[in-house]
This record gives structure tokens, C-alpha cells and sequence, in this order.
């Protein structure tokens, strides 16, 4: 076989050196434009997972590696005259040159073609005359661009500016360092890669770094600079650069690695945020993974040669760089909103840093540093002994026993409204499960407010009575678990079929009107259009939320949420994709607000005082045009300013092109922001699903509660288990009595 590889950095010729190790009749040619020590950064940190790849790939590049690294296991977080270390982590690094190094020595002695100092023929032309050409030419890759049609490219960049310079002396820990300025906040990341040597890396805003001046330094100067402002952390030590230049990072994704015998590696594939890896670190990777398909079994010896070996090798690799990328994105941002993380308290803050990519959790935190954790909750008040989702947390007159919350769910299970004996077991098994709160589906103020007509509402009689049903069985077979109804009205989103049956496609019989605050149909050419509601109708819909809470209020319901997300008519007014209104409840974001704040009002003004309201809403519409971060931001100010007591914080479904970045608890940020910055309490909700990301959410401080919905659905005492499996028998949690038979889990297997 004849192989071509663009690019001699680690990827390349890692993957060069495998496939001739592999097979030595293999004919390997690499093309690199630079000379042999021609580099930019400093040092590379690699992971125990990826030596251990290395280790079985190719034992003599490992030993080599092996001589070469530095090791340490520490983090520090310096905040504010705070110098906080976390131990336990297991970080191994080398020089970069050091690196190429060993790989240039490993291809020579393989017998791999170098090229240096020579720039490759185009993709195109290689594959002409090689069986395989392996694309790792780097995150500016000529590669991709040429064939930009058939790899799809999609490349974001962000809004930090850093710099790769280096210190003359090893530091004994990663370390984070956040320096405020008159300018903004600026950070360090910080890390050893030789005995006399560290990487430091300085990142900021692009807006900080403007008013700064940085855009207008020279080299010596932004040396000095960088070394003056954090001066404490190198000791008065200067700075060194190599060929570092300020850059804004850059994302890279393609929707497809290959094309033909051309195969995409490392950055010119995909890259990391450098905040949790390095992009060696994924390009060696991919070159173990490449290798591996390309020589095992089903390799390019197979009926459909090196194509199909290409796409089972990104069928393989794919899932794991994705990911990556998300880890890798949440890690990235939060340093890019570090201007509203800094208030908090020296311990929350460095829990919040080590967790942000949501990959170190409370949990593996507290088997890596029991004590730092152990000082965390101590700082944040929670008993020892204690999960943090296992402690109270008060909404004026109501307290909840734990932090976790039965999200609301919808379940188109009602006759006319009224909920059943299906909601009864449904509803009333979960209050038995554990929870602190237990949420009912979105409760419907009128016929026309109802999404199908499986929905449930409050506005016959007979409503409230199957409710109060409801609400009297979960407070006296499940003390002390809280019952919240959600209050809504589907605006544009009505008269629908139930979600299995067709979700959002309109009834073909037996619908109604549906109206909205402009007329615009939910799906254009599917859906009904919607009347423009008048001044009549919104005064009579605000009615029927008022008479619906004084409803819920007889029925027992300890709190109640104002649906205002999801598209639904609420929702509706406050997103300006929805919203085309010239008059007083259109246009600017204050007059958006204008009619969800007046629901509001005359549902608080019904509501018994003692009692919570909160609110739920989206805090992103996840398309251009629409509701952005710093508008959910006003509006939970706004709410909070009429009298929530909380803001339940979701995302999306507002418009059917939306384009949501889904991942582990992928809408907590928008949670963490509102609650830093307009300083109202928040439930977060999405894709949490683990007592692991509840214990780790609240203690960072991001949220104050947790709503879990699938979970749910595949175990109704989800609560009561997460205390089992944590060992938990305190006062946060409450086994019925006649399930605490079963309060311990179940032994796995027995002797004979």
C-alpha cells in the first residue's frame, strides 16, 4: 500500500510511523513545509488513557515518552489571594520539540519517506497514485477547504484571545489563575513540560484584550505585560515566546472525515478547546484509532477497500471526538463568561472551575480529594454526611426537603381536561419516589388552551376535584413531598394530535382555533395560522390563569409555575421570532414582557401569599433572530421584580428550525448565568441525569434546584435510590413505610 501523509505535526507522523510499523512493506511518504524543529507552543500534555493506546501501539515510542515526561497530580486555583489545590488528577507532559523529536526518530528508523522543508501536492493529486492520503495539515487545513463540498466544514470562532508563551521554571501543579483588571478579568493556565520549564498560556475577553491594548503590542511589550500581571504566579520571573501571536480559538467540525482514500486527521478534523487537553493529545488518538481499522480486521484488504475502512474507522472514532467537542465547548465557555463566575465564595468557585466541562464531577472529585470536597460543603453548608442534592432549600413559605425536582411532563392522558386514575398512579408514584417537589404537565386555563385534547386543565369544577384527589393522596402517603401545578395555554401550538400519534401535526378533526400574539403558524404550510389575539381576548385569557390559580390553590397545590417557554402562547409574546406586534405588547423587549408580566401579576394576585410561584421559561430560541442569553437574563429580572421566587430555566422549542447544542446538562449555563447575575433562584432542567450531576450542579452553585423528566419515567423512585446508592438515610429523603424493606439495594449475588 501507498501511502501519502500532509503534515508533519504529532498526528501525522505518529500515523506515518504505526501503518510502517504495522506493516513494513507499507510505502509511507510525509510531507511537512517547516523544518524538523520548526514549531509553535511549548508543551503537550497526555493523558494516561492515550499513553496506554501508545504503550500497546508501539512500546518503543511509549519508553521513549516515558523518559521524556514530567508528572504531576495537582491543580491550583488562585483566586483573589485564595490559593486552592485539588489533588489527585494524574497529569503527564513533554516539550513539543522533544515530542516531534522522538516521532522524527521513530519514522527514520521505520524507514518512513520524510519530507521537510516541502510543500505536499494537493490531496487530489496524491490520491491519483496513493492508496491512501492521510490529511493532517492542521486546523488551516488546504485539505479540507479544497474539498470543502465533500467534508462539510463548519468552523466557529470564539470570543477569547489568548497567547502560548513559556516560563524558565516548572510550576508543581496545573494552575488557574484569574487576575482582575481595570480592563476585565483576565486568566493563566499554567503547566510544567520540563524539569526548567512550563507553559503558560494568558486568555481573555477579545473586548478585554482591546481595551487592554494588547491589539497594539509589540511582542517584547505584550511579554512584559503578561509577566507583570501575573508576576506572583512566576515569581518575577520573565516570559518567552515562540512564534506565539495572540489567536481567538478556533472550533472545527466536518460532517464527514473522509472522502474517497482521503482521510481528515487531528485538527484539520476537529478540534478541542485547549482549557481541557490538547489537540496532540485527540490527533494521536485518531491516528491509533485510523491505524487500528486500517490494518485489523475488515481493513482496506477487504471487498471495498480503503473507503469502508475510512468509514468504520469514523463510525468508531466519531461518538468520542464528539464527545470531546462538548466537554470541550462547556469548558470554553465558561471561561468565557468567567465575568460573572467570580463572585463566588474561594471553594465554590475552584469546585465550579474543575467541574465546568462536566466531566470531573462531585463524585469522581470526591474519590480524587475527599478533603478539598469535604471543604467545599463545608464552605457551602452542607452537614457532613450529606449529598448536597440531599439539602433543604426554602421558596418563601415552603420548604423542600431535598434539590430535586419532578419536571413536568406532559402525558395527553386527560378526558376533557379532567386527569384520572392515570395521573393519580403516575403523579402519585413519584411523589412517592423521593422528590422534594413533584410538578404536574402543564395545566390548561381553557379548552382552547389545551396543546391536544389529551391535555389537562382548570377550568370546569370537576377539574380542581380530580386534582385535590391528586394533591391529598401525594401529602398524606408521601409527607413532606411538595406538589407543584405548572399553568399554561399552547397559544399557536394547540389543537394538535397526541405526541404519539403525530407530535405537533394538527388534529385532522375535532380541533379549534388556535391564536397567538402575532399570526404566524408554528410549522409554515402545516399548521394552523393563528388569529392575532385582540385586547378583549388577552384581557379574558388573563382572567382564566387568575380563576385557574385560585383553582389550584383549593385543590392543595404547594406551589405553582407560570409556563412561559417552549412556544406556548407565553412564551409566544416574549420571543420576538413569534412576536411581530406593533402596539404596546410588541416590539423592544420591555413591551414583549408587557402581557406575561400582567398573567403574572393576576396570578400572584390570587395566590395564596405563603405559597411559591415560579416561573418557567426559554432562555435561548437556538436560532438567529431570537431570544438570546442576555434577554433570558431580563426577563428572569423582570419576573423576579413582580414576586417568582424562582425561574425554571429551559430552552427552545419556540421555532421548528431551531438548532439546540444538545449535551449533558446542555441548558444549565443559561440556569447559572440567571441566577449570577439577576440573583433569583433557578431550577435547572435538561439532560441531567444522574444524582452525580445533581450533587455537582448544586454544590458548584450553578442551581439551586434540579428537574429531572426521563429519569423519571424509567424509575419513579429515582430519588429514594440516589440516597440507597449513595448511602444516605438522612433527613433529605423520606422511604414510605411500607417500601423501607427495600431502602438498601439489593445484595448482587449470594453464596451458596
Amino acid at each position: 500500500m501507498r501511502v501519502a501523509v500532509i503534515g508533519g505535526g504529532p498526528g501525522g507522523l505518529y500515523a506515518a510511523a504505526l501503518l510502517k510499523r504495522q506493516d513494513p512493506g507499507c510505502e509511507v511518504t510525509l510531507w511537512e513545509r517547516n523544518a524538523p524543529d520548526d514549531t509553535f507552543g511549548f508543551g503537550v500534555v497526555l493523558s494516561d488513557e492515550t499513553l496506554g493506546g501508545i504503550e500497546s501501539a508501539d512500546p518503543d515510542v511509549y519508553a521513549a515518552l516515558r523518559r521524556s515526561f514530567v508528572r504531576w497530580d495537582a491543580i491550583d486555583v488562585v483566586h483573589r489571594g485564595h490559593a486552592l489545590r485539588s489533588g489527585g488528577h494524574g497529569f503527564a507532559a513533554l516539550g513539543r520539540r522533544r515530542l516531534l523529536r522522538i516521532l522524527h526518530g521513530r519514522c527514520r528508523g521505520l524507514g518512513v519517506d520524510l519530507r521537510f522543508r516541502t510543500e505536499a501536492p494537493p490531496a487530489a493529486v496524491l490520491a491519483r497514485d496513493h492508496d491512501l492520503v492521510v490529511a493532517a495539515d492542521g486546523v488551516h487545513s488546504a485539505t479540507r477547504t479544497a474539498h470543502a463540498d465533500h467534508f462539510r466544514p463548519t468552523l466557529t470562532t470564539h470570543r477569547c484571545r489568548y497567547i502560548w508563551l513559556s516560563a524558565d521554571f516548572a510550576f508543581d501543579a496545573f494552575r488557574f489563575e484569574i487576575a482582575e483588571t481595570e480592563h476585565g478579568v483576565m486568566q493563566l493556565h499554567g503547566y510544567p513540560y520540563a524539569p526548567g520549564a512550563s507553559t503558560v498560556i494568558v486568555e481573555m475577553r477579545e473586548e478585554v484584550w482591546r481595551r487592554a491594548g494588547f491589539d497594539r503590542r509589540t511582542e517584547g511589550e505584550t511579554l512584559r505585560e503578561c509577566a507583570a500581571l501575573f508576576a506572583g504566579a512566576l515569581g518575577g520571573r520573565p516570559l518567552r515566546s515562540n512564534r506565539s501571536a495572540w489567536t481567538a480559538f478556533r472550533t472545527v467540525v466536518n460532517a464527514r472525515w473522509s472522502y474517497g482514500p482521503v482521510v481528515l486527521l487531528g485538527d484539520a478534523a476537529h478540534t478541542a478547546h485547549f482549557s481541557i487537553g490538547s489537540g496532540t493529545k485527540l490527533a494521536v488518538e485518531d491516528a491509533l484509532a485510523l491505524v487500528g481499522r486500517l490494518t485489523g480486521p475488515g481493513g482496506p484488504g477487504g471487498p471495498d477497500g480503503v473507503p469502508a475502512a475510512l468509514a468504520a474507522y469514523e463510525a468508531e472514532r466519531r461518538p468520542l471526538v464528539e464527545s470531546t467537542q462538548r466537554a470541550a465547548r462547556a469548558s470554553l465557555e465558561w471561561f468565557e463568561e468567567l465575568e460573572w463566575r467570580r463572585d463566588r465564595t474561594p471553594r465554590r468557585f475552584a469546585f465550579d472551575l474543575l467541574t465546568r466541562s462536566r466531566r470531573v464531577t462531585h463524585d469522581n472529585l470526591r474519590l480524587r480529594d475527599p478533603e478539598f470536597v469535604a471543604a467545599v460543603e463545608a464552605e457551602a453548608g452542607v452537614p457532613p454526611g450529606t449529598p448536597p442534592m440531599f439539602t433543604p432549600f426554602t421558596l418563601r413559605g415552603l420548604t423542600l426537603r431535598n434539590r430535586v425536582v419532578v419536571s413536568a411532563m406532559d402525558m395527553y392522558s386527560a378526558t376533557d381536561g379532567t386527569p384520572g386514575d392515570f395521573h393519580l398512579v403516575h403523579l402519585g408514584a413519584r411523589a412517592l419516589g423521593g422528590a422534594g417537589l413533584v410538578m404536574t404537565e402543564m395545566v390548561c386555563v381553557s379548552p382552547e388552551g389545551r396543546i391536544t385534547p389529551g391535555c389537562t386543565g382548570l377550568y370546569a369544577p370537576a377539574h380542581e376535584a380530580a386534582w385535590r384527589r391528586i394533591t391529598d393522596f401525594a401529602h398524606t402517603s408521601a409527607p413532606g413531598t411538595a406538589v407543584g401545578v405548572q399553568l399554561g395555554h399552547s397559544g399557536r401550538k394547540g389543537s394538535t394530535r397526541l405526541m404519539w400519534e403525530g407530535i405537533d401535526d394538527p388534529l385532522p378533526e375535532g380541533g379549534w382555533p388556535v391564536a397567538g400574539p402575532s399570526p404566524l403558524p408554528y410549522r409554515p404550510g402545516v399548521s394552523q395560522v393563528p388569529r392575532q389575539l385582540g385586547p378583549s381576548e388577552m384581557t379574558l385569557i388573563r382572567q382564566q390563569f387568575a380563576r385557574a390559580a385560585a383553582s389550584a390553590a383549593r385543590a392543595g397545590f404547594d406551589l405553582l409555575e407560570l409556563h412561559c417557554a417552549h412556544g406556548y402562547l407565553l412564551s409566544s409574546f416574549l420571543s420576538p421570532l413569534t412576536n411581530h406586534r406593533d402596539d404596546a405588547y410588541g416590539g423592544d423587549l420591555p413591551r414583549r414582557l408587557a402581557y406575561p408580566l400582567e398573567v403574572f401579576d393576576a396570578v400572584r394576585a390570587v395566590w395564596p401569599a405563603d405559597r411559591p410561584m415560579t416561573v418557567r421559561i426559554s432562555a435561548t430560541d437556538w436560532a438567529s433572530g431570537g431570544t438570546t442569553a442576555d434577554d433570558a437574563v431580563a426577563v428572569a429580572r423582570a419576573f423576579a421584580a413582580h414576586g417568582a421566587d424562582a425561574v425554571d430555566v429551559s430552552t427552545g422549542q419556540v421555532v421548528p428550525d431551531e438548532r439546540p447544542a444538545f449535551g449533558r446538562s446542555y441548558q444549565t449555563p443559561f440556569a447559572d448565568r440567571i441566577r449570577s447575575e439577576a440573583g433569583v433562584p433557578v431550577i435547572a432542567v435538561g439532560a441531567i441525569s444522574s444524582w452525580d450531576d445533581v450533587n455537582s450542579l448544586i454544590l458548584a452553585g450553578r442551581a439551586d434546584l434540579c428537574a429531572l423528566g426521563r429519569p423519571h419515567l424509567y424509575d419513579p423512585h429515582w430519588t429514594l435510590h440516589a440516597a440507597a446508592e449513595q448511602g444516605y438515610a438522612g433527613p433529605g429523603v423520606c422511604w414510605p413505610v411500607q417500601y423501607r424493606a427495600g431502602s438498601r439495594p439489593p445484595p448482587v449475588g449470594r453464596r451458596v
